[in-house]
């Protein structure tokens, strides 16, 4: 939409022109399935009465001045126009069922349709710029919600946020939803800071350097240059086109706790990557056995908040404009590479490896650099080349991961209890794309892909399943021995 620019337009960030742009055009999916079924009235009541529409981005329209800047323009809510209520029953291809014959569906049947919807949703569905960039897709004959935000709006943390803010727990209508506690830094005394605590110092600031210029020269050979050898995974230039289909793993997170506490120092990251390292090694195995050489590397991309605080902010703090950890899209790009490995290792070596490659990373300012550059380049060349960057890194690398810590029990929205919550964006220049998110001590990851080159996504689901299951067997051998 293109008009006049008016005095209170706001301009978007470097980041959410980012993401407008044809290439990187990208839409985040949350699925949220109810316990009961929808009260289209009551939505839409919460709708109206939300800290969502309140929210200077949830009511804006997106339009471009004659010089083709894109502006944020507030603008009344048609709550109309942005609920989509589909009533028809749907089956595991995403078409509708005639209801006239009767039929029986499972959970898992469910489960498996709303996953087709959602990935057909991902390719072929952009949200219109006639309105505010979001919408909700509420399909009632299986007491599910699909809530569609523009990643122009703001990153993951910023939308479980305002989520967040908007649930109330299962068990208290009037309490917010209590998130994952954050670790207390311990401030230590003047005690023993000698020389050698100088030298641990001037030690540890060394490495922080060296690792920060490794993993930066890396980056940018990966935006320029360099690409991860073809697999059965691989995707590449104009494969964002391709059908989509999706499937879910589920995790207990005592499991993935167990595993944790089995190397010291480890974090619930590090056992998902060492996860995801196994689960793809045996999956590949499955697809080309005898092909790929041991030790070969496959890189994937992270998303990292950047934010002074970690983790889900307070809602209060993200619409300040003066606040550190302010709204909008605020998280840098590592890259997580993991090593193909044949069969019969030590599960537990997938999760050293990953804890070693992740605090080098940890140890590194590349999440900074990478949003810095970002910034920079749209600064100075404009989106075309930002865009250009980022859509070569994500067809040079291999798969993309995220992890979200979600509310400690189960919630409730609009007065419907929730029996879970997932998370996935619409597609990328990448075959595979994993999303993964916590709720109630259950953990749940997203895994898109494009079917003709990945055409058993339940497969792969499962080899992660396994691969965790293989770690926690191996935790409880040790621990008995």
């Amino acid at each position: 939409m293109v008009c006049p620019e008016t005095s209170s337009d706001e301009p978007l960030t470097p980041a959410g022109r980012l993401f407008l742009q044809p290439e990187t055009d990208i839409v985040i999916h949350c699925i949220i399935r109810g316990k009961n079924p929808a009260d289209m009235d009551a939505i839409k009541s919460a709708i109206k009465s939300s800290l969502m529409v309140q929210h200077p981005r949830f009511c804006s329209l997106l339009v471009r001045d004659k010089n083709g800047f894109e502006h944020w323009r507030k603008t009344p809510i048609d709550i109309g126009q942005h609920v989509v209520v589909v009533n028809n029953r749907l089956d595991k291809s995403g078409n509708f069922i005639d209801q006239t014959q009767g039929s029986t569906t499972t959970e898992e049947d469910d489960e498996a349709a709303v996953n087709q919807y959602v990935a057909d949703l991902s390719v072929s569905s952009p949200l219109s710029t006639d309105k505010p960039l979001w919408e909700l897709h509420v399909l009632t004959a299986h007491k599910c919600a699909v809530f569609r935000i523009h990643h122009s709006l703001g990153d993951g943390i910023s939308l479980m946020s305002m989520l967040m803010a908007n649930c109330r727990r299962a068990d208290d209508a009037e309490a917010l939803p209590r998130m994952v506690p954050d670790k207390k830094t311990v401030i230590k005394g003047e005690k023993g800071r000698d020389w050698f605590w100088l030298f641990g110092v001037l030690w540890w600031f060394l490495k922080m350097v060296v690792f920060t210029l490794l993993f930066s020269m890396e980056f940018v050979l990966r935006s320029l240059l360099v690409s991860d050898e073809k697999t059965a995974i691989t995707g590449g230039d104009g494969v964002e086109l391709w059908p989509r289909k999706l499937a879910t793993a589920k995790f207990l997170l005592d499991d993935m706790k167990l595993i944790k506490r089995a190397v010291p120092d480890t974090t619930i990251n590090d056992v998902l990557l060492g996860m995801v390292s196994s689960g793809l090694s045996r999956y590949l195995d499955h697809r080309t056995p005898n092909v790929l050489h041991e030790g070969l590397r496959i890189t994937g991309v992270a998303m990292v908040n950047i934010r002074p605080q970690p983790g889900l902010q307070d809602l209060s703090k993200l619409m300040k404009s003066n606040t550190k950890a302010r709204w909008g899209n605020k998280f840098g790009v590592i890259l997580i590479p993991v090593y193909y490995h044949k069969g019969g290792n030590d599960p537990l070596e997938y999760l050293k490896r990953a804890k070693a490659i992740v605090d080098k990373k940890k140890h590194s300012l590349e999440a900074y650099f990478s949003y810095k550059i970002g910034d920079l380049v749209m600064s100075l060349l404009g989106p075309k080349y930002a865009c250009m960057l980022n859509y070569k890194l994500l067809c040079n690398t291999t798969f993309t991961l995220s992890n979200v810590a979600g509310p400690l029990e189960e919630i409730s929205l609009a007065g419907n209890p929730l029996s879970s919550i997932k998370v996935n964006t619409s597609s990328l220049p990448q075959a595979l794309t994993m999303h993964m998110l916590s709720y109630a001590g259950k953990a749940e990851m997203q895994i898109l892909v494009a079917k003709d080159i990945i055409p058993d996504p339940e497969f792969l689901a499962k080899c992660f399943e396994y691969a965790l299951l293989e770690m926690k067997e191996a935790v409880l051998r040790t621990n008995k021995a």
